[in-house]
């Protein structure tokens, strides 16, 4: 995506701007020489993430862009509201808002704690909310109005919130202050949408997740900059009410080919799908169809997961336990239901029918078929989770630890 210059001297307010896809967004539009707040709370930096409003305001400057950096916790509104004012003061007004700052806990109902909850409804939903409230005023005034907001398309299939309900529905309350705010806004001339990646961006939260292997099936956050910015220069009246994805932006934009965007180049068509989204090109999937799928019988033959656990069992040894140190448990539905266990944290390792002698560290919920295909490296367990196709509880990146195991037993299961 081409810079043009059409944000020259448009103001953005962007919120999580210290790091991954607020920056990258920030970068693209100071490339054009914009204004940049950059409105984010780390200003001493983190000891695990990269980056601080200060750094990012810095590399904003040598883009070519003005940087203003604001120390802002979106679900304080004095600081919004002093940071709004003290922003409109330095570059005359604000002329778009990016609500990226976001939450994440994808956790199950009894394993997410009431705090993790507040915090992931006040940032994204409230946030988003009160960021766009306090700014409305300057919009109104501006000739090139937008919200971005960085949150997915609606749906109302239960597979987006059976695993991770308190997570679903912070980041729909961003996306139905879109729904809402277009409608509500459409006739003062402010554009409001939301953009949503279709695979998985390698930023610091997806590291911290599904841990630092995220690289070789994620692309990088300039997609969503270049998306971000195809939207963000178009005419308010153009579009307002959408619910963008990354690809589809670029490709009305003329750009098809989407290699360059790989964190691994020869990874381009592996990559991870996001939650929220179905694969580029998948069939649509009806709820019937789901199940369905779901109760399908495992291909190849009869009581293939004892022959399978058996396997595992000749292959366990302490320095596997030693890599580990995780205790899991599978309960499988489809043709092969039942109970399993595998513990790689007590001894030199154990597995069998059942649920484990020691409380498991993480609970994986999936179809036998899936099963198969995950254990026979079809099937990779982090994009099986992204897509809905694993349910995991418990602690999800020893549940992600697997990924290594099954890569070094693959060849001798």
């Amino acid at each position: 995506m081409i810079n043009t210059g059409k944000l020259a001297g448009r103001t953005l307010f962007i919120t999580g701007a210290s790091r991954g896809i607020g920056k990258e967004i920030a970068l693209k539009a100071a490339r054009d020489g914009a204004n940049i707040v950059v409105a984010a709370k780390t200003a001493e930096p983190h000891p695990k993430l990269p980056g601080t409003i200060y750094s990012a305001a810095e590399e904003i400057e040598k883009a070519g862009g003005k940087a203003y950096p604001c120390v802002v916790d979106v679900r304080d509104e004095q600081q919004v509201r002093s940071a709004v004012e003290a922003a409109v003061a330095k570059f005359g007004g604000i002329d778009i808002v990016v609500n990226n700052a976001s939450a994440i806990s994808l956790t199950n109902t009894p394993d997410t704690d009431m705090k993790r909850y507040d915090l992931m409804h006040n940032i994204n939903t409230r946030g988003t909310f009160l960021v766009s409230k306090v700014c409305l005023p300057y919009l109104k005034k501006s000739n090139h109005a937008h919200i971005l907001n960085i949150s997915p398309p609606l749906s109302m299939k239960a597979k987006w919130f059976g695993p991770h309900v308190a997570y679903t529905m912070a980041k729909y309350g961003m996306s139905m202050c879109v729904l809402g705010m277009a409608a509500e806004f459409k006739d003062q001339g402010i554009s409001v949408n939301a953009l949503w990646p279709r695979t998985a961006i390698h930023t610091a939260a997806i590291e911290m997740l599904t841990g630092p292997d995220s690289a070789q099936w994620s692309r990088k956050p300039e997609i969503m900059a270049d998306a971000a910015y195809a939207i963000l220069t178009r005419e308010p009246r153009q579009s307002t009410g959408q619910f963008f994805v990354d690809d589809e932006v670029l490709e009305s934009a003329g750009i098809t080919d989407l290699t360059d965007y790989a964190c691994i180049r020869e990874n381009a068509d592996k990559l991870m799908v996001d939650f929220f989204v179905e694969e580029k090109g998948a069939p649509v999937e009806t709820e019937a169809a789901a199940g369905d799928a779901a109760a399908a019988p495992a291909s190849g033959g009869d009581a293939k997961i004892p022959q399978l656990f058996r396997k595992i069992e000749s292959l366990l040894s302490p320095e596997i336990v030693s890599k580990t140190q995780a205790v899991f448990q599978f309960n499988i539905s489809g043709a092969e239901q039942g109970t399993w266990f595998l513990d790689l944290k007590n001894g030199s390792g154990s597995c069998g029918a059942g649920t484990p002698p020691a409380v498991p560290d993480a609970t994986l919920t999936m179809n036998s078929n899936n099963f198969f295909d995950m254990f026979s490296g079809k099937l990779k367990a982090a994009p099986a989770y992204m897509t809905g196709k694993l349910k995991i509880s418990g602690d999800f990146q020893k549940a992600l630890k697997l990924e290594k195991l099954m890569k070094a037993l693959k060849s001798k299961l």
